[in-house]
């Protein structure tokens, strides 16, 4: 497997490729094994899209391989840290991602480049900002381009099994937040209307979805982009929701549908299986903790993406759908550094965290509730698997429905908090626009509230002299109350966003970290 010179990828060193090799640092050039021969470009660049710019593509069908060239480093090592804990499914085939020992791609001389370069220009359109909301949506082949909107339309064919709100947020929310969803019949079929924070996160949905079952051989998906730019939700029922306005009203809620609208079978496997067999035109189980889509994950998918064979046979115990608590066990912490202020300011990125116990025998795992199901799901698949204090973390829905406050006089060492009137909430104020800048862990950190009288080397000791590599600081040109600072590592983000967030600046203004989806 030697080779004179590693720097580069040309398509002509495939042998080095037979078999496992060893893994190699990091680079933003990534290797990816088993691609089935039938995937497109476009599907191999867009396992790379979450995590930032993809600047170069090589495909090896014949070997089954491609190589993936991503802008930076750091959303290359994003990239391989998340799929190393999620899998990547394309055609529901498993693929395999690695650093490569190439630090760039050169394939300007290389036949068959065409549909690779493509693609990519597709991409970096839609990259580069070209997305205003007058233009109009002019693909290339294949229609990778993308609409402009972030609201997606729906319509769901072949109707064998109901189709509630929860299954399509269920299923869309894989792609990034899902802000709303709109349900209804219009000339005798299920349609939705949904709204993501991105018109991004739109377009990977609807190239993914679009023809796909929910259940097997029926409940096709028709995905398109709407001629709507965003939606205006007055209710939150079972016709309609609104996830960044919790104070809605009920309002009047009837049958959206009748259940036996449609029968037929394309025969082609589903997202979900089958509820359970012949049973048409009651309600699918709703709401399983990993009920997941057979294709590749994406960051803001809610848990790991296959679905065990045993949950398409469930059997239906009540027409309701099942509750997914919000309680999150956390295992695998460091017992010596831990605390629940830690774990509240870091679970509270992703949601509003209510109360927080580490176990008093067993201090490597902890116990978070959050405010609802689905901030516990945001919050589970955005750090299941990250490092924090040198350690894995596992984060699992947990079968506890509350955190239960000891009794007074009972030994707890501290161990167990209530946060439920903290002002530190992130999520409390309807409407929020923290709803639509969730991002999962990176070394990069969005700062903001920072006060007139803080310089950048301000900033940056104070990150440094917390122990911190700081390799690069910018405040936002039309903004300096906001900044980005980028450290070494994702892990010293994390626990920089743990230890520095609210931290008093002077003014009367305390510092507010995130995570960014933005480099430096």
């Amino acid at each position: 497997m030697s080779n004179s010179n590693p720097s580069t990828a040309n398509g002509n060193d495939s042998r080095q490729f037979k078999g496992e090799r060893p893994p190699c640092g990091p680079s933003r050039v990534l290797h990816l094994r088993k691609v089935p021969l039938e995937v497109s470009e476009a599907e191999v660049i867009s396992l790379g899209l979450p995590f930032g710019k993809v600047s170069n593509l090589l495909m090896l069908k014949a070997k089954n391989q491609a190589f993936l060239e991503m802008a930076s480093e750091e959303a290359a090592i994003t990239m391989v840290n998340y799929y190393t804990t999620a899998t990547p499914h394309v055609r529901n085939q498993p693929i395999y991602i690695q650093y490569s020992n190439h630090r760039e791609l050169k394939t300007d001389n290389l036949p068959n480049q065409g549909r690779a370069q493509a693609a990519l220009q597709a991409v970096n359109a839609v990259h580069s900002g070209n997305m205003g909301l007058g233009g109009t949506a002019s693909g290339g082949e294949g229609g990778f381009m993308p609409g402009q909107s972030p609201v997606l339309r729906i319509i769901v064919e072949n109707l064998f099994y109901p189709v509630s709100l929860e299954v399509l947020h269920q299923i869309f929310s894989k792609f990034g937040t899902v802000l709303k969803i709109i349900t209804f019949t219009k000339n005798n079929q299920f349609q939705a209307l949904l709204q993501y924070s991105d018109p991004l996160n739109a377009h990977h949905a609807k190239m993914t979805l679009d023809g796909q079952n929910i259940y097997n051989a029926c409940c096709t998906l028709r995905v398109e982009f709407s001629k709507l730019t965003s939606l205006n939700v007055k209710y939150n029922n079972d016709k309609s929701r609104d996830f960044t306005r919790l104070d809605l009203p009920s309002g009047d809620t009837q049958p959206s549908m009748d259940p036996g609208m449609a029968f037929g079978f394309s025969g082609a496997p589903g997202i979900i299986s089958s509820p359970y067999a012949g049973a048409a035109g009651f309600a699918p189980a709703m709401g399983f903790p990993q009920a997941g889509l057979s294709m590749q994950g994406m960051p803001g998918a809610l848990g790991p993406l296959t679905l065990p064979g045993s949950v398409g046979r469930m059997a239906i115990h009540s027409m309701m759908p099942q509750t997914i608590h919000a309680v999150l066990l956390v295992s695998n912490l460091n017992p010596e550094i831990i605390s629940p202020h830690g774990l509240f300011i870091l679970f509270g990125v992703y949601g509003d965290v209510h109360r927080v116990k580490i176990l008093f025998n067993k201090k490597e795992n902890a116990l978070i509730q959050m405010a609802d199901a689905t901030q516990a799901q945001l919050a589970m698949s955005h750090l299941n698997g990250q490092r924090l204090h040198g350690k894995v973390i596992r984060v699992t829905v947990s079968k506890h429905q509350t955190v239960q406050l000891p009794r007074e006089g009972q030994e707890d060492q501290g161990l167990t908090k209530d946060f439920s009137n903290s002002p530190l909430h992130r999520f409390k104020k309807p409407g929020s626009k923290n709803f639509q800048n969730i991002f999962p862990p990176s070394a990069t950190l969005h700062l903001s509230n920072i006060p007139p009288s803080i310089t950048d080397d301000i900033l940056k000791d104070l990150f440094a002299g917390t122990g911190y590599t700081v390799k690069a600081f910018k405040f936002f040109q039309k903004d300096r109350k906001m900044a980005l600072i980028q450290l070494g590592s994702v892990e010293e983000a994390i626990q920089a966003l743990i230890d520095l967030h609210n931290h008093d600046l002077g003014d009367n203004h305390h510092l507010r970290v995130s995570f960014s989806k933005s480099t430096i």
